[in-house]
């Protein structure tokens, strides 16, 4: 089972990779166009509500009480069943996401008045700054259906996912990448609003992504006329789990919109610094922590469905070593090359040093929390496999309210760098509580050798990044580098602190048997 899975994941990751690389060459193509002034502020922020939503409907909520639901059809009921059961979701779920796109798209201004008030009190009261909560409004309009094609994208992907068909799902956010970037390059440039490009890329995007999955789900007999049926047996199943994750599995989200709540009160230039940085605090999340929490899902439903609770156990502390393996030097490569990452990739156009400055800080925060975000992913399908949600929303509401008071504790003295900071913080007490009422419960039992495989992961990422410290050239020395000279040094440092972390973790006697999921 660990081979089926280091494949699934593999493969995963791979098809991640392809997708995170596009998607920093959209963040430097948009940051070459507008920078992060107010016009890259306006976008994110149209960018955001969809996505934070989608959160919801789509690939958070919704995903982790589908998965267990669809896979306990697939194991004790028949084929026509399970196809009841996706026509019953698609079209249940499809006419509730119908309704509240047509209430976003109309109420676009109410939406921005809530998560964007510091534009709506300039607005109100004629200030400088009145024209950033018209656009944003404007331009949330574009945005917004995006949500109605991304959640079927998701359905059919959990449904590819359950079936063991994870390289379609995995690969379908290319698209969305390039209609963003095919946009930024040939469309915006021929707008008074650059912006207003970018957001219809996003809407692009979202059809693509819809219509590339459909041949697929022909191909596995899943393509099924939608049928609303509210009160299927499936349904309420996954509407009684789903509710409360809701808000359980989005608290990261609903934490980063309290940040943009927050940051339009501050400097211009805040959403979007956060932004950049959230970007490549992303790349190695999706690449591993993301990868990894998709495949075990269905692993631990069947576990749990076939009353396995030893191999439940194992793939736990499996998805524990492996985020942790690959997490921790990630977190720490994040905080080290923090500016010159954001130099390399970002410096050019309107994005200037200042910004490059700037966006480093709050990267540095939030990538000490990287590990603790990845901790969340893997560890919340414990709880929702088994189809317990109250347990991880608990935890949930602790983490979201412990950040509601660590924003105001930190944003004050270090601005939006305190957003960033509060965001980490309460990332990790929500991954510790995760993991202990998992050990409480009896879940999850630790397996031998687990904490000498930790140790030995700690103290070879603590090698890699003092390495990487001591050949980091200076600021100043970064600031006389050409751009290809800059990006030669960064690939030779992150190279060379890789090749370190795992001649380390050999010579300490980390080996490959301890990621593999002992059959005893």
């Amino acid at each position: 089972m660990s081979k089926k899975l280091l494949k699934s994941g593999m493969i995963v990751s791979a098809m991640t990779l392809i997708s995170r690389v596009l998607g920093l060459v959209r963040d430097i193509v948009i940051a070459n166009l507008m920078g992060a002034g107010a016009a890259a502020d306006l976008f994110f922020f149209a960018n955001k509500i969809p996505n934070f939503l989608r959160r919801l409907f789509a690939e958070g909520a919704f995903a982790q009480a589908f998965v267990p639901v669809l896979t306990e059809y697939e194991k004790t009921k028949s084929r026509d069943e399970v196809k009841q059961l996706i026509a019953a979701v698609s079209g249940t779920l499809g006419t509730i996401v119908t309704v509240i796109t047509i209430l976003g798209v109309l109420g676009s201004g109410v939406i921005t008045a809530l998560f964007g008030f510091g534009w709506f009190l300039e607005w109100v009261n004629g200030g400088a700054e009145a024209y950033k909560f018209e656009l944003a409004s404007d331009m949330l309009k574009i945005t917004f259906p995006y949500l109605w094609f991304i959640t079927f994208t998701a359905l059919s992907g959990a449904i590819l996912n359950t079936l063991g068909k994870f390289a379609v799902a995995a690969f379908t956010p290319v698209f969305l990448n390039i209609a963003i970037i095919s946009c930024a390059l040939f469309l915006s440039p021929q707008l008074a609003q650059p912006e207003f490009g970018l957001a219809i890329g996003v809407l692009l995007g979202g059809a693509i992504q819809f219509f590339f999955q459909i041949p697929f789900m022909i191909k596995e007999g899943m393509l099924v006329k939608p049928k609303w049926d509210w009160h299927h047996a499936g349904v309420v199943k996954i509407r009684t789990l789903m509710i409360p994750a809701l808000f359980g599995v989005s608290v990261s989200q609903i934490n980063l919109l309290l940040d943009t709540f927050i940051a339009s009160f501050l400097q211009t230039g805040s959403i979007s610094w956060l932004y950049y940085s959230d970007r490549l605090l992303e790349f190695p999340l999706g690449l591993f922590g993301i990868a990894i929490a998709t495949v075990i899902l269905p692993s631990l439903s069947a576990s749990h469905i076939n009353k396995s609770d030893d191999h439940f156990a194992k793939t736990i502390d499996w998805g524990i070593r492996m985020v942790t393996m690959l997490g921790f030097p990630a977190m720490l490569g994040l905080i080290v090359l923090a500016e010159p990452m954001l130099r390399v990739l970002f410096m050019r156009g309107e994005f200037d040093m200042q910004d490059v400055s700037m966006a480093s800080m709050s990267l540095f925060a939030y990538g000490s929390g990287l590990l603790s975000f990845m901790m969340v992913k893997v560890l919340a399908p414990g709880y929702y496999s088994r189809q317990d949600i109250k347990t991880p929303v608990k935890f949930g509401i602790i983490a979201m309210v412990s950040n509601m008071v660590l924003n105001l504790i930190f944003a004050i003295p270090y601005g939006y760098v305190g957003l960033a900071i509060a965001t980490s913080l309460s990332a990790t007490l929500n991954a510790g509580m995760l993991w202990f009422g998992l050990y409480k419960q009896g879940v999850y039992k630790k397996q031998p050798e687990t904490v000498s495989v930790l140790i030995r992961i700690v103290v070879s990422g603590l090698v890699m990044a003092i390495s990487m410290l001591y050949f980091n050239p200076t600021l100043a020395q970064w600031s006389t580098f050409s751009l290809f000279e800059s990006g030669y040094k960064l690939f030779a440092l992150i190279a060379g602190g890789v090749t370190t972390y795992f001649i380390c973790a050999a010579l300490i006697g980390l080996r490959l048997r301890h990621f593999k999921i002992s059959s005893k």
